[in-house]
């Protein structure tokens, strides 16, 4: 199946984690691929990776907190690989740490990775795709977005600000043939969750009590995102926007 042919799909923080398992899964299915990350370094990683397995892929060292940078980094998608037809916004960061443990320099770092990152990339994206016609943005959220969670106050705020800023742009643009929709992940085996973890008393019995918590009795993969991302990205999701999907093996319920 090669849903994405000749397509161009910009993912960011594609060095890694669900960021790798989105960038090959669209990679496999045809589409050409810039892979948009912080590290440099890991973005090429995963372009290499792509390209060495016969796929389109270029690496984009990007930090989406700068507009400077957002803005080199599209003129070059637009360069490289041609007119943007989707965008997945999921780089991120966390911070495990009580709300008045925090510090207002951690919730500045939280705010410009989580939320203003993603003001810049649709403001540089979107008016491209409504000059082309159309396009699909996912935008990756989390289930702390939904139901909260201890530890990640503004993690949360800015995770729920993705939904409330998802649905008002897919409102404003229905009209210009642009899908936004959101997509969950809950704990999922990842970098970010290692950091959270290992800086526990006891990290192993900190992630039994993350699989404990799942319903289907395991951790998310990198790879249980994708599925979901690339739906919203398809022609399949044409009348899909102003959604959101929970990709937690249960663990949110929400109608």
């Amino acid at each position: 199946m090669n849903r994405f042919t000749d397509r161009t799909v910009v993912v960011t923080g594609g060095g890694g984690g669900i960021g790798t398992a989105v960038c090959t899964s669209f990679a496999e299915e045809g589409a050409k691929v810039a892979v948009l990350d912080r590290d440099e370094s890991a973005a090429l990683s995963t372009a290499h990776a792509i390209t060495d397995a016969g796929g389109t892929a270029v690496a984009i060292g990007c930090d989406i907190t700068e507009r400077s940078s957002v803005d080199a980094g599209i003129a070059r998608v637009n360069s490289e690989l041609g007119a943007i037809d989707a965008l997945v916004n999921n780089a991120g960061w966390d911070l495990f740490v009580p709300f008045v443990e925090t510090q207002p320099e951690d919730w500045s770092r939280l705010i410009d990775i989580n939320l203003i990152g993603a003001l810049h990339m649709h403001h540089a994206v979107i008016p491209g795709m409504i000059e082309n016609g159309g396009g699909r943005i996912v935008n990756v959220s989390s289930d702390a977005a939904r139901v909260g969670s201890s530890g990640e106050a503004v993690y949360a705020a800015c995770k729920a600000g993705m939904v409330a800023l998802s649905k008002t742009l897919a409102r404003e643009h229905s009209r210009h043939n642009i899908t936004f929709n959101v997509v969950c992940p809950g704990p999922t085996d990842t970098a970010l969750l290692a950091t959270v973890t290992d800086a526990a008393a006891n990290p192993e019995k900190l992630r039994e009590a993350f699989r404990r918590s799942i319903p289907i009795g395991r951790l998310g993969q990198a790879e249980d995102l994708a599925g979901a991302i690339l739906f919203f990205a398809s022609d399949a999701a044409s009348f899909v926007t102003g959604q959101v999907l929970s990709v937690s093996g249960g663990l949110t319920m929400a109608g």
